[in-house]
Formats: structure tokens, C-alpha cells, sequence
């Protein structure tokens, strides 16, 4: 017996070795993806970003313990080099960039009043043989705050980069590939969504990283995503062009099972408070309740803890103001007349609205056959669903081949009362 598990976990250690070396194939965001490349003078306008700055070194100067590599007589900017990274260079840094015109990618920090970037890689220096474009980033498709918003909410199907999380079990789920990045955002754009609850993101640097570089310009300056329980590490997020203010966890929160014992959400459910200008302020709850997988009925009694779970915090804010401006959405993982959501939805005045009616009968959210169905949604409670504009409520239809996900996004539109309004 003890042979066969060293066998099998040799076995499941080479699975690990070849599922993380696939990912590291598929074509992926670029390193500098998304990151403004600017002049070495203007450095200090971009302290603690990350960025592309392009400049000749005039001088260098090897103390030991570090290398200074700078741009002018002055020191008005300078990339450094510590000891312990020399040897990852092909010669001594200072001789390497000498009178050189490069670009350095890093993070600009301050040392005694003065900009610089610290150079922990080589990759991090491109040599150039003549000046290239500055970048200027595409201007923000900047909407007068007007009160109308479009809510959205779509699962991303694997959003994950290339790296294997060691604290993580990710080395089954591949990279996503760099056309699936492509018509993911071009699906994003044709939403222009305001606000876009987003599931299945393996982390918000990467979410940023693909934030900056596929959808410049549409104006998601918040990112918002939190680490969850999922063993894969798929997380629950917000893109919102509005200003956000707190943000909630409930990955900690631990509630009855249905069978004696207690449990947390399977992944996590945030709440992400969203304050239009010059309009009520309204929380946007994200949820991506336990899947099918291993059987429906199996897992249905963990899809009812959870909604029960959300259904209690959800009823606690009603409780305390009836008038609460609350959106609940996301992956659901089930039907609208299943168990777990008649569990959530409550009944009587405190109920979350539905806009179902307005929805195609024919309209799927999960794409992927033969398990075509309406598993995503958007509730609102009964402040917000006053706002609600009819009709609104539709799915856009996609699939992976052509919109880079297997689930389609609900899209709602809202005309929002300014404050003070009756």
C-alpha cells in the first residue's frame, strides 16, 4: 500500500511539473502590458506606479553594494542595481548600460527627495538603438454622470496567468490564451457597462494587468478583487468607472451547513459600495456560489447553505434601512426555480426583484451545450429595482469562440435618483 502512494505521488508530481510548464506556453499579457512609457524628467509625476521609463544613462557609478545607473549630472532620476542581483546580468551593470539609450520597467519610488527605480532583472532594460514613441494612453470614454446605469455582470471563464501559485491548486487550468483575452475584452467594450461584477479571476494584478492593456481607455480606473476560498483560486471582482468606497469580504464568514456543521462560502461574496457624483451611493454584492460538479443533488445542499448565508446579511441591511440600495449578482450556478434561489429571494416586501420577464426565453447564460441554461443573474432590493428601467434586462449571447467566455453577461440598466430627489 505504501508503494502505491509514493507511485502515485510521484505520479501527481510530474502532473503538477507538466501542467505548469502547458500554462507557461500559452500566450499570455506581456509583461509591460498596459504601462505608459515616459521621458526620465517626468519619473517623479508617476511616484509608487509602475512604468516604462525611457532615457539615455550619462553616468554610472559601482559603490559595491549598489550600482547607480543615472540619467543626468544631477541625479534627477536614477535606476539602481543591488549587489545580490550583479551576477543575473551578462557583464558588470555599469559597463553593461554605459552611455547607453534604454528603457527600464519598474516601480518609481523616492530616495532622499529624488525619483528612482530599482532593477531587481535583467528583463527589466531594453537597449535601444534609437528613441521610440512615447506612449500616450487612449483617452477615457468619459460619460457625464447623468444618473443612468448600466449593471453587468459576467463569469470570465478563467482568467489566469501563466504562473503556477504554489498556494494554489492552478496547475490544472491553463493561461488563458491571448485571443480569448481578446474577444473577452472586445465582449467588455460592446457591454459598456458602468459597473461589471466579474467571476472567475484568479487575482486582481492580473485582472489590472488586463484591465490596462485590453481596455484602455474605457475608464475602470477601481478595480476591486479579493482572494477567496477556492482551492484553484478563482476570486469575485468589480470593474466600476465610479468612485468605490468600503468594500466587504465574507470569505471568513462561516454559517450552518444544513446538517449539523458550519461551512464558509465556497469562493467568497464581496460587497463593494459604488458612489456615483452627485447620486446615492448603492452596494454591489458578487457572488459565485458552489457548482454542480460531483452531482446536483450532492452539492445542492451547499448551494442553499450559501444562499441562505447571503439571504440573512441581505436581510440585515433591510432590516436596518428598508431604503438600502443593493445589487446582488453573479454565477449563481443554478436555476431560477431551483431550491437554493427560492431560498434567496425571500418573499413579501423585503424580497429581491427580479427582472426575468424581460428576459428572451430562448436567451442562455451558460453557453457551453449540453448544459445550455440561465444560471447568472442580477436582484436588486426594492429601492433600487424602483430604478430599474423596463425592458432593459437581456443577455448578450457569446460563446468561447466569440466572445472568450461560457457564460454569457446579464446586462440591467438603472436611471438613478440624484440625492435629494423624492
Amino acid at each position: 500500500m505504501k508503494r502505491i502512494r509514493i507511485v502515485f505521488g510521484a505520479w501527481w508530481f510530474w502532473c503538477g511539473i507538466a501542467g505548469a510548464a502547458a500554462r507557461a506556453e500559452e500566450p499570455i499579457l506581456p509583461s509591460d502590458a498596459g504601462l505608459a512609457v515616459v521621458d526620465w524628467k517626468d519619473a517623479a509625476d508617476h511616484m509608487d506606479e509602475e512604468i516604462i521609463v525611457q532615457g539615455r544613462i550619462t553616468a554610472t557609478r559601482n559603490v559595491g553594494s549598489i550600482c547607480f545607473l543615472n540619467f543626468d549630472e544631477a541625479r534627477t532620476f536614477t535606476a539602481i542595481v543591488r549587489r545580490e542581483n550583479y551576477e543575473k546580468f551578462p557583464s558588470p551593470p555599469d559597463l553593461l548600460f554605459a552611455d547607453k539609450l534604454v528603457r527600464i520597467r519598474g516601480v518609481v519610488s523616492a530616495f532622499r527627495d529624488k525619483p528612482q527605480i530599482e532593477v531587481g532583472s535583467p528583463d527589466q532594460i531594453t537597449i535601444l538603438d534609437q528613441p521610440g514613441e512615447l506612449s500616450s494612453p487612449e483617452p477615457v470614454r468619459r460619460r457625464d454622470v447623468d444618473g443612468s446605469l448600466t449593471l453587468a455582470t459576467l463569469n470570465t471563464y478563467n482568467l489566469f496567468d501563466e504562473h503556477d501559485d504554489p498556494y494554489h491548486a492552478d496547475e490544472g487550468t491553463r493561461a488563458k490564451p491571448r485571443d480569448e483575452l481578446d474577444r473577452l475584452a472586445a465582449m467588455i467594450r460592446e457591454i459598456d457597462a458602468d459597473v461589471l461584477a466579474l467571476q472567475e479571476v484568479e487575482n486582481r494584478y492580473y485582472l489590472e494587468r488586463f484591465v490596462a492593456a485590453k481596455l484602455e481607455g474605457a475608464g475602470y480606473d477601481n478595480v476591486v478583487c479579493f482572494d477567496s476560498n477556492d482551492r484553484r483560486g478563482i476570486d469575485c471582482a468589480v470593474l466600476s468607472r465610479w468612485p468605490v468606497g468600503p468594500v466587504t469580504s465574507y470569505r471568513h464568514l462561516r454559517f450552518s451547513d444544513g446538517s449539523g456543521g458550519t461551512r464558509g462560502f465556497s469562493r467568497d461574496l464581496i460587497a463593494v459600495t459604488v458612489e456615483p457624483p452627485g447620486y446615492p451611493s448603492f452596494e454591489v454584492f458578487v457572488v459565485h456560489y458552489k457548482s454542480k460538479r460531483g452531482g446536483e443533488k450532492a452539492t445542492e445542499r451547499i448551494r442553499v447553505a450559501e444562499c441562505l448565508a447571503t439571504r440573512k446579511i441581505i436581510e440585515d441591511r433591510l432590516r436596518r434601512d428598508p431604503n438600502s440600495r443593493i445589487f446582488l449578482c453573479g454565477d449563481f450556478n443554478d436555476t431560477f426555480d431551483s431550491a437554493p434561489l427560492k431560498a434567496l429571494c425571500g418573499d413579501g416586501a423585503g424580497a429581491l426583484r427580479n427582472f426575468l420577464k424581460d428576459l428572451d426565453p430562448e436567451a442562455v447564460t451558460f453557453n457551453k451545450p449540453p448544459n445550455l441554461s440561465v444560471i447568472d443573474f442580477v436582484f436588486a432590493s426594492p429601492a433600487m429595482a424602483a430604478e430599474y428601467v423596463d425592458g432593459s434586462y437581456g443577455i448578450r449571447p457569446g460563446s468561447i469562440e466569440t466572445s472568450g467566455s461560457d457564460h454569457n453577461p446579464i446586462v440591467a440598466k438603472f436611471k438613478l435618483k440624484k440625492v435629494g430627489s423624492p
